[in-house]
């Protein structure tokens, strides 16, 4: 894209082409003015910025898979994609996160930790916990899915990071408090209303749903669509706990629920598909 060009030529692709300059490390338009309004509209895309990423993840959980090279190698390298895209910003978040919440300091104490630059060894642990969760869950569907299903599995991969920045449109809801004023979590903090976020939640179970018929007919469209709908009441759990924890979100604690809420996703998706295949 042209680094200055107008962004209202995109239409409804703006809030997408924001969000992958403010989420993601990939080539995306300048952005001048990080306001209020530009964060409502990123925020809202998340979930879409979210779709375009796990595409590509499937497509590579798919080549590897047909190559016959292997699951480990499929989900390894499709975490690496992911990773890279983002710079690493929400598995930063998860390290953070379990630092403050390990230390089981009062709030304010707790928010100091993670700010530091420094990971501690909680946030390692999570880290290298999550990621090998993530990564074993991928092998677990391609072990369960069916001898040549490797699209089941590239599609369900491709739904985690879209329901992981689903969650972050509860976590971004008007009421929910911010931690850390003047940080990024305080431009984020309430710009998303019950509205925005009924018709975001909806279309993305429309995507599960339409994804589910074309892995497998009605059986796994309930598939992606019950392990959504149970992830996404697990994030907000997970956010919950969060806002009584820190007294509110802070960057860092949207990279863990985004996180969280993808590993939950994957994992939920390899256990039920375990038990209908």
């Amino acid at each position: 894209m042209t680094p200055h060009m107008d962004l209202r030529r995109l239409g409804p692709l703006r809030g997408v082409a924001e969000a992958l300059s403010l989420f993601t490390i990939l080539p995306g338009p300048y952005l001048g003015n990080v306001d209020r309004p530009l964060a409502r509209r990123a925020i809202t895309a998340f979930p879409w910025l979210g779709l375009c990423l796990g595409a590509v993840a499937g497509g590579i959980v798919a080549l590897v898979l047909v190559m016959g090279a292997g699951s480990w190698l499929a989900g390894a390298l499709a975490l690496c994609w992911l990773a890279g895209a983002t710079g690493g910003f929400h598995l930063d978040g998860v390290a953070d996160t379990a630092d403050g919440l390990g230390s089981r300091a009062a709030p304010g104490k707790a928010l100091e930790i993670m700010k530091k630059s420094d990971i501690g060894p909680m946030g390692v642990i999570s880290i290298v916990l999550v990621l090998f969760v993530d990564a074993t869950a991928v092998v677990s569907l391609a072990g369960t899915a069916g001898p040549g299903a490797w699209w089941r599995v590239a599609i369900l991969v491709g739904l985690g990071p879209t329901v992981g920045r689903a969650a972050i449109l509860f976590a971004t809801m008007t009421g929910v408090p911010c931690a850390r004023p003047g940080g990024f979590g305080s431009l984020v903090a309430g710009v998303t209303t019950p509205r925005s976020a009924t018709i975001n939640l909806t279309a993305v179970s429309c995507v599960c749903v339409l994804a589910g018929l074309v892995a497998g007919g009605w059986v796994w469209c309930l598939v992606a669509l019950g392990c959504t709908a149970a992830t996404l009441l697990i994030a907000r759990g997970w956010i919950h706990h969060l806002v009584r924890r820190l007294s509110g979100m802070t960057g860092d604690t949207f990279g863990s629920i985004n996180e969280v809420t993808q590993m939950t996703f994957w994992v939920l998706s390899a256990l039920t598909v375990a038990v209908v295949s």
